[in-house]
């Protein structure tokens, strides 16, 4: 992952550093976790108890009321992995303890989906031997490489990335591993849970249907790393967080893009702010969707909203 300053038309490279220890790092991520993770901090060097004897680096509260473990080296390790998701099962074992934390930081109004346990690894590299070890473990787990350069830059890159229900997906994946080696991304495609984008938009007419279709290949093409990520009520789109979600009506499309409605320009009139109103899904402006020429005004705007937070 090589920067490069540019001055009057050269290119210098920029020389890499470190962190002076992983507490450097982790304060760092957790004093900007809405910006890089798009969570919510719930607690720093959680205590697993007497009986576990541990700490858990940081919990967090994802913008989809998840419970969010983040653990950190700064340096390659295989132990990472493992000790992510040892806390992962202890956090399944302990909603309680979980939701309290969550309530004591963030509010009594905190309601945790249980649905999934976000795993979240940052690291400065990882072994193909731990890049095959976490694709087969049939777990939800991000592994994140970072860089920090010497004119204060930090690069972060999703490395792995999936999230597998108990289906054959992980059976063929066992059966067929992909072996990459260090630092490559592995291509998987996320199945989440138990809902699909087909479930989605079986019953609704031909029409929504090939809208649908269009708005999914034009948002996954943005970029090879989104993941589409269905829940049960719409289906979302991600790359380190929400950018946009895409619902449905019986005769339109509805999508929620993560923009300020505030700071859009020239907004159209298919277009509305929901900053102040209960919705499913995530992002502040609205827009409904009846046709493929109301897609075609959007297009720009779905994009800022992925480059908004940082495609």
């Amino acid at each position: 992952m090589p920067l490069f300053a540019v001055s009057k038309q050269l290119l210098s490279p920029v020389e890499q550093g470190n962190f002076p220890n992983e507490k450097a790092l982790q304060t760092l991520i957790e004093g900007n976790l809405e910006t890089v993770f798009n969570c919510r901090l719930v607690a720093s060097e959680f205590r697993t108890g007497p009986q576990h004897g541990d700490r858990i680096d940081t919990l967090a509260f994802s913008e989809d009321s998840h419970a969010v473990i983040i653990q950190y080296r700064k340096a390659d390790s295989s132990e990472l992995i493992n000790r992510s998701l040892f806390y992962r099962d202890w956090v399944k074992n302990h909603r309680n303890d979980f939701e309290i934390a969550a309530q004591e930081a963030l509010g009594t109004g905190v309601h945790v989906d249980w649905s999934e346990v976000r795993v979240i690894c940052v690291a400065p590299n990882y072994k193909k031997y731990d890049l095959h070890a976490a694709q087969v473990m049939g777990a939800k787990m991000e592994l994140w490489a970072y860089r920090l350069f010497k004119n204060q830059t930090l690069y972060l890159e999703e490395v792995l990335q999936k999230s597998y229900s108990p289906s054959t997906d992980a059976v063929s994946a066992a059966q067929d591993p992909k072996m990459v080696t260090g630092g490559e991304k592995v291509a998987v495609a996320p199945a989440t849970g138990s809902h699909t984008f087909d479930e989605h938009v079986n019953e609704k007419s031909q029409k929504i249907k090939e809208l649908a279709y269009t708005v999914r290949e034009f948002i996954m093409g943005l970029d090879p790393r989104i993941e589409e990520a269905p829940k049960r009520f719409y289906i979302a789109y991600k790359i380190s967080q929400d950018f946009v979600c895409m619902g449905f009506q019986k005769q339109r499309i509805i999508l929620y893009l993560k923009l300020n409605p505030k700071e859009v320009d020239a907004q159209p009139n298919i277009s509305r702010d929901v900053s102040d109103s209960e919705h499913y899904g995530t992002g502040d402006l609205e827009i409904s969707l009846l046709s493929s020429e109301d897609f075609e005004s959007v297009k720009d705007l779905i994009e800022l909203a992925y480059q908004k937070v940082g495609g």
